[in-house]
């Protein structure tokens, strides 16, 4: 065997060695996706929650819109640890609402209110507004396994007049429901029974102004 066949002899493991490193390395480098953060949101409206649509008729028509705070103006599913840090909101990483908090609540309130009052979207021609203003959405933990969903909301009815508009009532709705387990699954149930008794809650006093 000549000096070039025992240099081609001896190259050709090396350089195919060289060629399996060079994969191994390049798809260590290629970055490694985590898995997709589960979307929630409120599910179906309990049938039993809705009043009967007796008094729509008889009340006056209602637009509604909901805003929510800077803190809330997002997707992120917050939570606090009031037994170490209560003023610290953190953020579950694997668990998102499908939708900003605030158009869960204004999707529920509609729902809810619709029973009782012919509900109008926003910019439609109503004689009232109900106006939310969403301040609080978290689950809270008192302790490592107890938990609870905190709503708090700001809401102003305002009548529309030919000269403008007129505030006619404000008040804040501050709803606490237990969360049957103390993990993200849990806070979503507990914030989602804690919008309807809200719901509820304002319904009962809107039904005030006929």
């Amino acid at each position: 065997m000549n000096s070039r066949a025992v240099g081609d002899y001896l190259t050709r493991p090396v350089a195919v060695f060289m060629l399996i490193l060079a994969a191994v390395l390049s798809g260590c480098a290629l970055p490694q996706r985590g898995p997709s953060p589960l979307l929630y949101d409120f599910g179906a409206r309990s049938p039993g929650a809705t009043p009967a649509a007796s008094t729509a008729a008889a009340l006056p028509a209602l637009a509604t819109t909901v805003q929510a705070t800077p803190a809330f103006d997002g997707n992120a599913m917050l939570y606090r640890l009031a037994y170490a840090d209560g003023q610290q909101l953190r953020a579950y990483t694997q668990a998102r609402w499908a939708m900003p908090p605030a158009e869960l609540v204004q999707q529920r309130l509609r729902e809810g209110l619709s029973g009782q009052f012919t509900v109008l979207r926003p910019g439609e021609d109503a004689p009232r507004v109900l106006q939310l203003e969403l301040e609080e959405f978290s689950q809270v933990f008192d302790a490592a396994d107890k938990s609870s969903g905190l709503l708090r909301l700001r809401a102003t009815v305002r009548q529309r007049l030919p000269s403008g508009e007129r505030m006619m009532a404000q008040r804040t709705v501050v709803v606490k429901r237990p969360a049957p387990s103390a993990d993200a699954a849990g806070g979503v149930r507990a914030l989602s029974t804690a919008t309807d008794a809200a719901v509820d809650e304002l319904a009962q006093w809107l039904r005030q102004w006929r």
